[in-house]
């Protein structure tokens, strides 16, 4: 996929993998929309690139709208990427007794909801696109995690929010196909987010040590260079990518 002339949307733009996302597709030559619930982390981004910024929950569809026609009035859209996610830990009986269903329906609302509200509005956009040469229209990437494999202890409702957005990567993909509209999903392991520097910094250190190699913790360059290694590879389609140096999440 050629990405210069055409426009793009990255959610959870603000910061971590989605603000180096954010930043690669706009040196690739796309122009770029930042969507992020934090408007001057935003603001921040957009300005830093020469994009565009919508402030805005992923998960609702009035600043997903915003979004897309703010992309579309740039150029045709092209590439959607859904990096907007948390990860709460808590187990299903603590301490304190059962999950609490609200944070459960909380953390399945932003990972897995707003990364189908995305899909579902770019996606509508992107049919209406002049197929490229290679009969390309678009490409959505979504964001899962290794924990939808190997969940951990306290994980539960993270890794079946990034389970869910694994199964909803083939579907997705097999309707879309004849509109030549791609959708891939790449499943980090530990990458050094904002989220990771709220850790000391020997607890980065042994978690850097967990991926067989390379030994450390993967960096949010590295996570926008995969999403450009798909927008240039179009046999890729309906896969989830692990992203991880070979780790295998432990229970705990």
């Amino acid at each position: 996929m050629r990405l210069d002339g055409a426009s793009a949307i990255v959610t959870g733009g603000g910061s971590g993998l989605g603000a180096a996302t954010a930043e690669a597709l706009a040196q690739a030559g796309a122009k770029v929309v930042v969507l992020d619930l934090d408007q001057a982390k935003a603001e921040a981004v957009a300005s830093r690139i020469g994009g565009t910024a919508v402030a805005g929950d992923a998960a609702e569809e009035a600043p997903l709208v915003r979004a897309v026609d703010a992309a579309g009035a740039l150029a045709p859209l092209r590439i959607a990427v859904a990096c907007a996610g948390i990860a709460p830990a808590a187990r299903i009986v603590g301490r304190n007794g059962p999950h609490d269903l609200a944070l459960f329906e909380r953390v399945l609302r932003v990972n897995l909801l707003g990364t189908c509200n995305l899909l579902r509005l770019a996606a509508a956009r992107m049919t209406t696109n002049a197929p490229q040469e290679s009969g390309e229209r678009g490409l959505v990437v979504c964001t899962a995690s290794i924990a939808a494999y190997e969940g951990q202890i306290g994980q539960a409702a993270y890794a079946a929010s990034k389970g869910g957005v694994v199964a909803l990567t083939l579907p997705a993909a097999r309707e879309l196909a004849r509109f030549g509209v791609r959708v891939v999903t790449i499943a980090p392991g530990l990458f050094h987010t904002p989220m990771m520097d709220g850790f000391p910094a020997e607890v980065r250190e042994a978690l850097g040590r967990q991926p067989l190699f390379p030994q450390r913790l993967g960096r949010p360059q590295e996570f926008a260079a995969m999403v450009l290694a798909i927008a240039a590879t179009q046999l890729l389609n309906g896969e989830t990518i692990r992203l991880d140096g070979a780790l295998r999440l432990p229970p705990a």
